[in-house]
């Protein structure tokens, strides 16, 4: 079978590790090749409706760094193991890989927001059996994937169960606090509005809303007034705060709320 993309390559199971599977597609969206590390868990051969649940990076990230940093895989197995969560494939995509960050909307005449929301969840599923039949989607990042979940969360209401987001952006503009490239650049074909608007926007047709951020995070302000924002609007969601900063050991003890959160929205039989 032919499939979406003019070229695959998926990682050989001789070779991987950790049930980490590597997966590389050329696609129109990105003008180019993307990325997708995955965590497959190992389920009956019959299974072929696995949710999906896309984990977003940061700047500076790509595919691998949800994984390889974030041991991801680790946490996600040891709450399937322990029957805390359901099994589910953790899928891990680059952000296609602009500048120091794309932020996970279209510019520079690449679709950076397609890829995720299209792309991914098509690659997965032509590819991962245990994804065939998959029909349960959920969408969550950290810091600049943070502001991805949120966003794409919103604008695209019908794709998936759950959205979550820790540390998250909340504008556009707080991209300057940590990428290279001028705010400008990211506005060339059109001004992208931020989180609140994309929410306020699609309050009716919303997926279940988390968010939580540091209580020393560089992000801590901005993350509160989303909140008081989306209270004030009438807007169902949750928000945490914890001990933390804008860092790894934070988003890696705090991931089991996202897996958690997407577990319950997640309605499948196996």
């Amino acid at each position: 079978m032919q499939g979406s993309f003019r070229t695959i390559e998926l990682s050989d199971v001789e070779f991987e590790s950790q049930g980490l599977r590597f997966l590389t597609v050329k696609t129109p969206n990105l003008k180019g090749r993307g990325d997708i590390c995955l965590y497959v868990p190992q389920v009956d051969e019959n299974i072929s409706n696995l949710p999906i649940y896309i984990l977003l990076h940061g700047v500076y990230g790509s595919a691998w760094i949800w994984a390889l940093k974030g041991g991801a895989h680790k946490t996600a197995k040891r709450m399937m193991d322990a029957k805390t969560i359901k099994p589910a494939i953790i899928a891990m995509p680059s952000d296609g890989l602009w500048g120091d960050g794309s932020a996970y909307f279209s510019h520079h005449q690449k679709n950076f927001d397609n890829w995720i929301v299209n792309d991914v969840i098509t690659a997965i599923k032509e590819n991962i059996p245990q994804a065939k039949n998959s029909t349960s989607i959920c969408i969550g990042g950290l810091s600049m994937g943070g502001y991805g979940a949120l966003s794409l969360g919103a604008r695209f209401p019908e794709k998936f169960k759950a959205i979550s987001a820790h540390s998250a952006l909340t504008k556009l503009e707080q991209m300057q606090l940590f990428v290279e490239e001028p705010i400008k650049e990211y506005n060339k074909e059109a001004k992208f509005p931020n989180v609140f608007d994309i929410i306020l926007k699609n309050k009716f047709t919303l997926p279940p809303l988390r968010f939580d951020c540091g209580k020393k995070d560089i992000l801590i302000k901005h993350n509160r007034e989303l909140n008081i924002k989306l209270i004030e609007n009438g807007i169902n969601h949750t928000y945490e705060e914890f001990n933390g900063k804008h860092e790894w050991p934070y988003w890696i003890k705090y991931l089991k709320r996202t897996l958690l959160f997407f577990d319950i929205h997640s309605l499948y039989n196996l």
